[in-house]
C-alpha cells in the first residue's frame, strides 16, 4: 500500500471521515464522470483513526493521474462540491 498516494488536505468538514481537515478513512475511492469522492458521507459524529487515508482507485478516466485506475500522483486534495466532495487534484488530460 506505500504505493498509494495519501489525501493531503480534506476541506470537506461535514463529512464522517474528516476530522481537523485531514481525512481519516483508511482509503478512498475518486470515481464516475467526474472527480467526486466516493467515499464522502456526511455524518454528525467524526471518526478519529490516528492514519492518514490514500487514494484505492480511481474511476475518472480522463484525469491526468489516473494511471491503470490508480491515482499516480504524489497526494491529492479533497474539498466540497455541491452536496458531495471532488478530488481538487484532478486535472483533464
Amino acid at each position: 500500500m506505500n504505493d498509494m498516494p495519501p489525501v493531503i488536505r480534506c476541506d470537506a468538514t461535514t463529512c464522517f471521515f474528516n476530522r481537523n481537515n485531514n481525512c481519516h478513512a483508511p482509503a478512498i475511492n475518486v470515481g464516475g464522470p467526474h472527480p467526486e469522492c466516493d467515499t464522502f458521507t456526511t455524518e454528525s459524529r467524526h471518526i478519529g483513526r490516528r492514519e492518514g487515508s490514500m487514494v484505492g482507485a480511481c474511476h475518472v478516466r480522463d484525469c491526468r493521474w489516473n494511471k491503470d485506475l490508480l491515482c499516480s500522483a504524489q497526494g491529492i486534495h479533497v474539498s466540497p462540491h455541491s452536496n458531495h466532495a471532488d478530488c481538487t487534484t484532478f486535472e483533464k488530460v
